[in-house]
C-alpha cells in the first residue's frame, strides 16, 4: 500500500489597480497585447521599483483570516531565472521573510504567504515556429500560499483550492477566476511505501481549473505507483498537465532554491509593517467580513438550514443577504421557523432556476417583504406552492411595484379557495357525478380519494385548496 504526500502551492492575481512594482494598469481584461507597460515593467536601465501598499495589505488580511503569523520584518528578494516572459531576467518575490508564516484553510496547514510578480504572457503562433508575449501581466501583483505536505488525496486537495478561492473572493483581495488563469494551482505529489514516509517529490504545474487539479494528481499518484511497484525509481522533476490526454509529462529537472540564486533586493527598501499604521493588526481586523466558516456557522445556528443550503448562500453572498432579510420579515410572525425554512427552499430551488432567463441577479428587482408574504400566502394555504413560484418567476423578472402580492396573486387566479361554503358545494358534485369512486373510498382504497380530490380541483379550476378540499369529501363520506 502506497501512502499518497501532497503539497499545494496557488498563485494568485490581486485586485489592484496599479501593478506591484510600478504605476502601469492591473487590468486582466485589456483586450490589446502590451497596452499596459511602462519602462519599469519592462526592465529598462536605471529604472526604480516601488512597493504597492495595496498589494501588502491584500496579504496581510488574508493572512488574518487564516490565523496566519504576520511579519513585522520583511523583503523582497530576487529569483534569477532566465525566461522570455521575464523581461529582467529575475522575478521581485520573496523567499527568508515571508509577510505571513503558517495558518489553515480547511484543516489544512499552511507553510507560508508571500508576494512577487507575476510574469508576461506567452502564447505560440499555430504552424508553432514562433512565441508571442504580452507583457500586460507582467509585473501584476501575485499572492503565492504554500501548504505543509498534510493533503492526502485529490479530492482533499480541491476542497482546498475551492475554499481558498472563495475566501480570497470574500475579502476582494482576487477575482480568482482559474479560467482567465487570475488563481493557478501547482501541487508537489510523491508516493511512499511506508507511513509517514515522504517519497520523490514531483511537481506538476499551472493547473487552470479544479478539474486539472483534481485528474492531474490522481493520474500522478497513479504513475509514481506503477513506477515503484515495477522497481523503478521517481524522478525529481517539473511536470505539465495535457488536458486533452489527461496525462502529465516531464518539462524539467526540478531546480532547487540554490539554482534560483535568491538575493536581497537593493532597490527596495526592507519593510518594517509595524512602522505602517495602515498594517495595524486591529486595524485591519475591522476590515475583515465574515468569513465563509463564520458564516456557514451563523447560517446554520441562526436558521437550523441543512449544509446544502448553506453553501449556496456561502458562495453567493447577495443571495445570503436576500435570505436573511427575507428572515428578518418573517421572524416575528406565526410559524417563522417553518416559514423561513420555505422560503429558503423557493429560493434556492426556484428563484435560482431562473438564472439563466435574466441580465440581472435574481434578487435584484424582488422586495423581501413581498418575497416574505409569497412564503406567508403558501403557509396560510391561501396560495398553492405553484402560485408561489409563479409569482416568484412575475416579480424577480418585472415587479409592478404598484401593486401588492395579494393583488397580482388576485389578478392572476392564484388565491386558493378556502371558504367552506363554496367548497362544500364543489364535493358535493364530485360525490355526486363519481358514485365508483365513492363506493372504493368508501370499502377502504385510499387511491380513490386522490381521485376525488383531483375531480375537486377540476371542477373548482384549480382554485380550491387541496388540503381543504380532502378535508371536507373526508367529512362528507365518513
Amino acid at each position: 500500500m502506497y501512502e499518497p504526500t501532497i503539497g499545494l502551492e496557488i498563485h494568485a492575481e490581486l485586485r489592484t489597480s496599479t501593478k506591484m512594482f510600478c504605476n502601469s494598469k492591473n487590468d486582466p481584461d485589456e483586450p490589446k497585447p502590451n497596452a499596459n507597460i511602462c519602462p519599469v515593467c519592462m526592465a529598462h536601465p536605471g529604472v526604480l521599483p516601488t512597493i504597492n501598499k495595496e498589494a501588502v495589505r491584500h496579504v496581510l488580511r488574508v493572512g488574518l483570516a487564516v490565523q496566519g503569523e504576520l511579519a513585522d520584518y520583511s523583503e523582497f528578494d530576487r529569483k534569477n531565472y532566465f525566461y522570455p516572459d521575464l523581461p529582467k531576467a529575475y522575478q521581485l518575490s520573496q523567499y527568508e521573510f515571508p509577510l505571513v508564516t503558517g495558518g489553515e484553510i480547511n484543516g489544512v496547514q499552511l507553510t507560508r504567504i508571500h508576494l512577487e510578480e507575476d510574469t508576461a504572457r506567452s502564447s505560440h503562433t499555430s504552424d508553432d515556429n514562433n512565441s508571442l508575449v504580452d507583457f500586460n501581466r507582467g509585473g501584476v501583483p501575485l499572492m503565492e500560499l504554500v501548504t505543509e505536505p498534510v493533503v492526502h488525496s485529490a479530492e482533499e486537495a480541491v476542497r482546498f483550492a475551492r475554499e481558498l478561492q472563495l475566501l480570497l473572493r470574500t475579502l476582494e483581495a482576487s477575482h480568482a477566476n482559474m479560467e482567465k488563469g487570475e488563481m493557478r494551482v501547482e501541487a508537489n505529489i510523491s508516493v511512499a511505501k511506508n507511513k509517514g514516509k515522504l517519497g520523490t517529490k514531483v511537481e506538476v504545474k499551472n493547473l487552470n481549473s479544479f478539474k486539472s487539479v483534481e485528474r492531474a494528481i490522481k493520474f500522478e499518484l497513479q504513475r509514481q505507483t506503477k513506477l515503484l511497484e515495477e522497481g523503478k525509481k521517481v524522478v525529481q522533476e517539473t511536470r505539465g498537465w495535457d488536458e486533452n490526454k489527461g496525462v502529465t509529462f516531464s518539462q524539467r529537472v526540478k531546480e532547487e532554491a540554490a539554482d534560483y540564486r535568491y538575493f536581497p533586493e537593493p532597490d527596495l527598501p526592507k519593510l518594517r509593517l509595524s512602522e505602517v499604521p495602515e498594517f495595524d493588526r486591529a486595524t485591519l481586523e475591522k476590515t475583515l467580513p465574515m468569513l465563509p466558516a463564520q458564516k456557514r456557522e451563523h447560517l446554520q445556528s441562526q436558521y437550523r438550514l441543512g449544509a446544502e443550503d448553506v453553501e449556496v448562500y456561502v458562495l453567493d453572498p447577495k443571495l445570503a443577504e436576500f435570505f436573511e432579510a427575507v428572515a428578518g420579515e418573517l421572524t416575528d410572525t406565526e410559524g417563522a421557523d417553518k416559514k423561513i425554512k420555505l422560503a429558503s427552499n423557493y429560493i434556492i430551488n426556484n428563484l435560482l432556476a431562473l438564472r439563466d432567463e435574466l441580465d440581472h441577479h435574481v434578487t435584484d428587482n424582488i422586495d423581501p417583504a413581498s418575497f416574505a408574504e409569497i412564503v406567508s400566502l403558501v403557509y396560510e394555504g391561501e396560495v398553492s406552492s405553484n402560485g408561489a413560484v409563479e409569482l416568484i418567476a412575475s416579480i424577480a423578472k418585472v415587479f409592478d411595484k404598484g401593486k401588492t402580492i395579494r393583488e397580482l396573486a388576485e389578478e392572476r387566479g392564484l388565491l386558493q379557495q378556502n371558504d367552506e361554503g363554496a367548497l362544500l358545494d364543489v364535493v358535493e358534485k364530485v360525490i355526486e357525478s363519481n358514485p365508483g369512486p365513492v363506493s372504493e373510498y368508501k370499502s377502504g382504497k385510499e387511491q380513490a380519494l386522490q381521485f376525488l380530490v383531483g375531480q375537486g380541483m377540476k371542477e373548482s379550476r384549480g382554485r380550491a385548496n387541496p388540503a381543504k378540499l380532502k378535508e371536507l369529501i373526508v367529512r362528507e363520506l365518513a
